[in-house]
């Protein structure tokens, strides 16, 4: 069984490697919302992988063999150039998004390459700055607190948006928010998944969002899959929010359909 993951783990190495070359990599698009007007505000790109036996494959499946093979450098680069290549087009044709947002690896940022590699993107591509926004989960914020907020200073001075995922499970505490000068926090969906059927999940989010709003951070939802989510969220204050409810993750053409359907 040993030889047998082992040789599995090696050819999808091998085939990942291959991957980037072939043009299998791909991004799809997670339309955002504003909660407050009803408006398609922004969206995330997310990486999947188009096999040419396993179909298409999603992240959980080989990015942390990316991150221990070394080829999450080039992965990281070519989802920042793709993405900022394509907002940069939607926004020369008129389009009306606030916003893209990019998944960071823990590696990637924890290296601190990531800063050289967004200003060479952003230079490459011509896209303004604040139309960027990194996301960055909190559980890896944490891992080398002063090291990281020194990094996210650096990404900061370069203009570009700092989203801190899973908000709310992670290590982090007040302190280090009033350090890492985000400008956006993104609840985690275990609150969303709970936040009918849970009395206690609304209380929590309430404190979360009252947190945000006297640090100056904006706020999202993820995982959003049901009207009843909505409303509650919209009580309690939350300004933006994804997921199923209001669309699944798109590929390029889908999402621009999608994006005129919504104008």
């Amino acid at each position: 069984a040993l030889t047998t993951a082992a040789f599995e783990r090696l050819t999808l190495e091998t085939s990942l490697r291959q991957a980037l070359a072939r043009d299998e990599l791909v991004l799809y698009y997670q339309p955002q919302y504003s909660l407050k007007t009803g408006k398609l505000i922004g969206t995330e790109a997310l990486i999947r992988w188009q096999h040419p036996v396993m179909g298409l494959v999603v992240p959980a499946k080989f990015i942390p063999l990316a991150e221990e093979s070394s080829l999450i450098e080039q992965i990281g680069e070519w989802v920042l150039t793709k993405a900022c290549t394509q907002m940069q087009r939607w926004q020369a044709a008129g389009a009306e998004l606030e916003h893209i947002a990019v998944n960071v690896s823990g590696l990637q940022f924890q290296r601190g390459d990531i800063v050289a590699t967004l200003a060479k993107t952003l230079k490459q591509t011509g896209l303004e700055p604040q139309l960027l926004e990194i996301e960055i989960t909190e559980g890896v914020i944490m891992q080398k607190t002063e090291r990281s907020i020194a990094v996210l200073d650096n990404i900061k001075q370069l203009g570009v948006k700092i989203a801190v995922d899973d908000f709310g499970t992670g290590d982090a505490n007040l302190v280090h928010y009033s350090q890492m000068d985000a400008d956006v926090i993104k609840l985690d969906k275990y609150f969303i998944d709970k936040i009918v059927s849970d009395n206690c999940v609304p209380k929590i989010v309430r404190g979360l969002t009252a947190f945000a709003l006297a640090m100056d951070l904006e706020i999202i939802a993820a995982g959003v899959e049901a009207e009843c989510q909505v409303k509650v969220l919209k009580e309690l204050g939350v300004q933006m929010a994804q997921g199923w409810y209001f669309s699944k993750s798109l590929k390029i053409e889908s999402f621009i359909n999608f994006y005129n359907e919504n104008q």
